[in-house]
């Protein structure tokens, strides 16, 4: 049985705690990066996908055509819209505009789909539901999101316009 010499003087000047004990003291006196969470936030994606929103037109209005194309395109099934029996031809609305966010995916094919960008995915990412029925979002809620990132949807809108 042979026994190499290089390896045992290796083993025994504890070559590899030398080694990383080296890599230690190299990043040892560098700054940290450590982001504070909660008070600290780091830049978030113009193409990050969170929490739905429903966007208005410059009036009020829906944008919402009830194409139904985003509900089609969702490869979980998350949406599910009922068109308004009410709206005519040339303006369909939606009386049901839901999404059951236990279920989606968060892929963005719904936005991708839409050809009117009624539906966009929003900068939130810190939402959670203490049961089921809090993440099975209406219509009025998706609404109300789309009110109050208006401002951060459009910016988003716009710088990944480019990409599109």
């Amino acid at each position: 049985m042979s026994i190499d010499f290089k390896q045992l003087l290796d083993s025994f000047t504890l070559k590899e705690l030398a080694q990383g004990m080296a890599v230690t003291l190299k990043h040892f006196f560098k700054p940290n990066i450590t982001i504070q969470y909660p008070e600290e936030r780091t830049p978030i994606s113009p193409r990050f996908r969170g929490e739905h929103a429903l966007r208005k037109t410059a009036n009020g209005e829906e944008r919402c055509v009830a194409c139904k194309l985003c509900e089609s395109v969702c490869p979980a099934q998350a949406i599910y819209i009922e068109i308004d029996k009410n709206s005519t031809a040339e303006k369909r609305l939606t009386r049901v505009y839901d999404i059951d966010e236990t279920k989606c995916i968060f892929c963005g094919f719904c936005q991708e789909a839409c050809p009117v960008e009624a539906i966009v995915m929003g900068p939130n990412f810190e939402f959670h539901g203490e049961s089921r029925e809090d993440l099975y979002f209406t219509k009025q809620r998706l609404l109300e999101n789309g009110d109050r990132w208006k401002a951060e949807l459009d910016a988003r809108i716009e710088a990944d316009g480019k990409y599109r």
